[in-house]
């Protein structure tokens, strides 16, 4: 009996042993090539709240940020197991997003997706790595281009219109909590995006939207997938090797596939020569000889990078607005200054309201949509530290940017917590200042930059001039005064929703 009681504890010893010695391999993995490492504990690396969820990553990620950036341009750090190179420099980021963009050409989640296991994700520019990335950003970027965005923005005016009308009843009907504006711009992005892109009304801003709406909203609320996958990965990384992820789902995929066929058949039953997205798609279709999931694939591109990071960008300067009340009327006052006869905004002026880019570029800095992008190197290169010492990186190391941490350092923007557009204004440098340095990174830079921005900058600016110029906008006391990030969202959403009163302005 002693004997098996000792057998049995030197094997539970022994598997214990092993498994912490594999949880542990690589807590010195960054020492070991020479450099700081910040300080990581087996099973949970370097961010803890990974698991525990008590606060967004990004909170972990800024502690390590502020802690080593005076005397650091990188640290290396670990997500559970898998060692990553975290940048703390500015500088350092616009070297690696741009001018040695040939050595970091490709994004991580590339790894993690192939056209087997998920063929729409693994088309999206976003995702494809080296040449086939080339092959799609020269196809996608014809269709994004202003004339072609000029031309869908009558489309882009009319949702807008039809926001306004959903809002005010929407309002006679709301509680004390208000509106939720995040289901708001939600509903309103998916609108703009289907008609514009699609030639499809989702009705999404009614009481009885279509399949569409409810589909791509569907895409969204899978994140959790992303978190359970890149825990697994995070242990165990060969596991990428033989499994890959699903982002979409595999009856929305079909759903879409489905709708992009009837879309081409309606078009050309109608034999319509327009200028607009889905006109260009079609094109494109006749010209590359593309079959109708590859076509689904260019169409989802649009539409998943028009959707939910806008709606974000929106519902966030909505609710910054909200709160500082004499912006707001500022705002307004250079809205309603611009209308034109008939009482609305042109497409050449609504890109030209500095005031409106400020404010809207200023909510993207404190809620950043994507809180940090991970790069991955494809060729051998060196970064300088600040002492001089040189890090070899080396081809498949994972490098991070903490983008809310650089948007948020009182070194780059003074009170950083504090809504101030004027940062922004063009008598002070404007957005171009800022992205010269490395310091503004809401739509990412260099050739990676994000394809949709154009389109991305007209839907959010269209929404908010409608919406101010229409309505005074308050905080409803159901929404929190800070901004603290959810703590289980990868993107910089405020913690608790946000929820907005809407008074409507007497137009007499």
């Amino acid at each position: 009996m002693l004997e098996c009681f000792i057998v049995t504890f030197a094997l539970v010893g022994i598997l214990t042993a092993v498994i912490y010695t594999f949880l542990a391999w690589n807590l010195s993995y960054w020492q070991k090539r020479g450099i700081k490492q910040a300080k990581s504990y087996a099973l949970i690396g370097s961010f803890p709240n990974i698991f525990s969820q008590k606060q967004n990553i990004a909170y972990d990620i800024d502690e390590i940020y502020r802690a080593n950036k005076s005397d650091d341009n990188f640290i290396g750090v670990l997500m559970m197991r898998t060692p990553k190179l975290l940048i703390l420099n500015p500088v350092c980021v616009q070297k690696i997003l741009v001018s040695d963009f040939k050595h970091f050409h490709d994004n991580e989640m590339s790894k993690s997706v192939d056209e087997k296991s998920d063929f729409i994700l693994a088309n999206n520019p976003f995702v494809l790595t080296g040449e086939k990335w080339k092959e799609r950003r020269v196809e996608i970027v014809p269709g994004l281009t202003a004339n072609r965005i000029k031309v869908v923005y009558s489309i882009t005016t009319d949702v807008c219109h039809r926001l306004t009308h959903y809002i005010r009843e929407q309002s006679k009907m709301s509680s004390s909590t208000g509106l939720g504006a995040d289901e708001l711009c939600l509903r309103y992005t998916s609108e703009v995006v289907s008609e514009c892109v699609l030639g499809i009304r989702a009705n999404s801003l009614s009481d009885e939207s279509t399949p569409i709406y409810a589909n791509t909203k569907k895409i969204f609320s899978h994140t959790y997938i992303f978190r359970l996958y890149q825990l697994i990965t995070g242990f165990f990384p060969a596991v990428q090797n033989f499994y890959k992820m699903r982002f979409f789902p595999k009856d929305v995929e079909e759903f879409f596939i489905n709708l992009m066929q009837k879309t081409i058949d309606l078009r050309r039953k109608q034999n319509l020569d327009s200028g607009d997205i889905i006109n260009y798609l079609l094109q494109l279709q006749e010209k590359r000889n593309l079959s109708t999931p590859e076509l689904t694939s260019h169409a989802m591109t649009f539409l998943t990078d028009g959707f939910l990071t806008t709606a974000t960008a929106i519902s966030h300067c909505l609710l910054l607005l909200a709160r500082h009340q004499n912006i707001q009327n500022m705002l307004r006052q250079e809205i309603t200054k611009n209308l034109d006869d008939k009482g609305n905004l042109s497409f050449e002026t609504l890109s030209e309201l500095p005031y409106l880019d400020a404010c809207l570029h200023e909510a993207l800095r404190i809620f950043s949509p994507i809180l940090f992008n991970k790069k991955l190197c494809t060729s051998p290169c060196e970064l300088v530290n600040k002492d001089g010492s040189i890090l070899k990186v080396k081809t498949n190391d994972i490098i991070m940017i903490p983008t809310h941490s650089i948007h948020h350092d009182q070194s780059i923007y003074e009170e950083p917590e504090k809504f101030k557009p004027e940062r922004f204004m063009p008598e002070n440098g404007g957005l171009k200042s800022y992205r010269e340095r490395g310091a503004y990174l809401a739509f990412g830079d260099g050739p990676r930059v994000c394809l949709g921005v154009r389109f991305a900058l007209t839907q959010s600016k269209a929404a908010i001039a409608e919406l101010i110029r229409n309505f005074i906008i308050k905080p409803n006391p159901k929404t929190r005064a800070d901004n603290t990030l959810n703590r289980k969202s990868f993107f910089g959403s405020l913690e608790g929703g946000i929820w907005l009163d809407f008074e409507e302005i007497n137009s007499n």
